[in-house]
């Protein structure tokens, strides 16, 4: 189990390394650097003279190399630069605007997991069979359905029409509920799409006519035998879609008017901040490492065979 956990953290390491790496490399090909973006209009009206002393005052003229090895040494401190258009510190800034997408983003992703899972359970227990074919149909339209799409409707009906619930701002509980709902109607989809198909591989299995044939009810081998096998896949999705509704919040957030890092990531590519948009992408890294490792725990008590063969 310790082997298994340190391959983990070292695994984790390596991709928060390529994620800083590879966005390093792309923000530095584009057009343009954070001095132009400052600057601004006034850059056409200084010397070239205060144009170079500038650019070497902010490192500019150093080789990529150098560039990239002071970047990193900050990053690893936890200084990621100042935004190109405020000055502000961009960890601040982002961690500012955290709080209110955390709390987005764990609402809808609790959505997901209850809806999905109640979904794909419902669908692999009944034996009507129309309403199987329902609830089973249910994932596919889901997945379907554009996130700005959904948003815009719930503002209109929910929001406009009958008046349930507020459509813009980040007052209250209240104000949660329609943009986790449209955060959350994907990625519960995607999950009970998945964990149906592996409920139905799991329930043909010989073991759980072995228990039926001792007498155990339908719900316990539901439940207890067949979902516990069943999970592992569907884990693995979930923590791959709970990594993607932070890149997702930048659409809900903004058909929301809600403050956070999805509205923080549109107004930096919109200005080209480059030192911001490196900031969020290095948080999605981290995101994503996190609760992939929270997955990697959980594995082994699920199924221990993995800590043993993994």
């Amino acid at each position: 189990m310790r082997g298994y956990l340190i391959r983990r953290l070292l695994q984790a390491v390596v991709v928060l390394w390529a994620a800083f790496t590879v966005s390093f490399v792309v923000l530095y090909l584009l057009p343009g650097d954070s001095l132009s973006i400052k600057l601004g209009g006034l850059e056409s009206t200084a010397t070239p003279e205060q144009i170079a002393a500038a650019r070497a005052a902010h490192g500019l003229d150093d080789p990529l190399y150098t560039q990239y090895a002071h970047a990193l040494g900050d990053a690893l401190t936890g200084d990621l630069g100042e935004s190109a258009q405020t000055g502000a510190p961009v960890a601040r800034t982002i961690a500012d605007a955290l709080p209110e997408t955390l709390k987005l983003t764990v609402f809808a992703m609790a959505l997901a997991v209850v809806g999905g899972a109640a979904v794909a359970l419902a669908a692999t227990y009944t034996r009507l069979r129309a309403l199987r074919q329902v609830l089973l149909s249910l994932p596919a339209i889901g997945i379907s359905m554009p996130g700005f799409w959904v948003g815009l409707l719930l503002v209109q009906v929910v929001s406009f029409q009958w008046g349930l619930l507020p459509a813009l701002g980040n007052e209250g509980f209240e104000s949660l509920v329609l943009p986790a709902f449209t955060l959350a109607l994907p990625a519960g989809a995607m999950i009970a799409q998945v964990l149906a198909k592996s409920m139905t591989t799991a329930l043909a299995e010989p073991y759980v006519e072995t228990a039926r044939a001792k007498g155990v009810g339908r719900a316990r081998i539901h439940v207890r035998h067949a979902l516990r096998n069943a999970s592992l896949p569907a884990l693995t999705l979930a923590s791959v879609v709970s990594g993607n509704l932070l890149v997702e919040s930048v659409v809900v957030e903004t058909v929301f008017s809600r403050a956070g890092v999805g509205r923080l990531t549109a107004a930096a590519v919109d200005t080209q901040d480059l030192a911001m948009v490196q900031g969020v992408v290095l948080l999605a890294a981290v995101v994503f490492v996190l609760v992939g490792l929270v997955v990697d725990v959980l594995y082994p008590v699920l199924d221990p065979r993995v800590g043993r063969t993994v």
